[in-house]
């Protein structure tokens, strides 16, 4: 039991390193073309998330209320 719970506290220490890889990975993403419904589908998050992200590192979407932009 204590291993298993060894490995749960491991595992949500390394949390916040892998969200900023992906962060890093959503926005190289999209300066290299991939459009924001794209990204939102690969990385298992709306396409506001997606936004949210790209905003957060500075990078302005253009969204004018189309479905995928």
């Amino acid at each position: 039991m204590q291993d298993g719970l060894a490995e749960v506290a491991s595992a949500r220490a390394d949390v916040p390193k892998v969200r900023e890889r992906l962060a890093a990975a959503i926005v190289t993403a999209y300066r290299d073309g991939q459009r924001v419904g794209e990204i939102a589908r690969v990385a298992g998050y709306g396409r506001e998330q997606v936004r949210r992200i790209l905003r957060a590192a500075g990078v302005e979407t253009g969204d004018t209320g189309s479905v995928d932009a």
